[in-house]
């Protein structure tokens, strides 16, 4: 009998846990977007082929609003690409976005497979490994794994 009561008292906590845990969640959600990066605009000489290198290497989506503007969803953070002559590249003290991989190598192949070219090779860095690129417009962005 007391083992039956244990055991329902752990189930019942267990259950009560897992409601309040998504409450919890859902509220640390809404009070965790005051103040946070929520956007990024990124330049791109040529959004077609922006778009296409994106979308092959990985596999990116895209909403257009008119010729001059491209938005991306759900890559980690939201954004888009905006029509400009201008390059993003830590050399002009841009910041740098990083995207994460599973498979570094795979990557790196996908990316230059794709018309981006490797700015900097695979490197050891405490954490992890990544690599530099640039895309098609020339913007830099750095692919990293564990």
């Amino acid at each position: 009998m007391k083992y039956i009561l244990a055991l329902a008292l752990s189930l019942f906590i267990a259950s009560t846990s897992a409601n309040n845990l998504s409450e919890i969640k859902d509220a640390s959600t809404d009070m965790t977007k005051n103040n946070k990066i929520n956007y990024i605009e990124i330049p791109a000489k040529n959004i077609a082929a922006t778009k296409a290198f994106f979308t092959e290497v990985f596999g990116w989506s895209f909403v257009d609003y008119g010729p001059d503007y491209s938005s991306f969803t759900a890559q980690g953070v939201d954004g888009g690409f905006f029509k400009s002559e201008l390059v993003v590249s830590t050399k002009n003290g841009s910041p740098l976005i990083v995207l994460y991989s599973d498979s570094l190598e795979a990557s790196q192949d996908q990316v230059e497979k794709a018309g981006g070219k490797t700015i900097k090779p695979i490197f050891s860095f405490p954490g992890g490994r990544r690599f530099h690129f640039s895309d098609p417009n020339g913007n830099e962005f750095a692919v990293w794994s564990e």
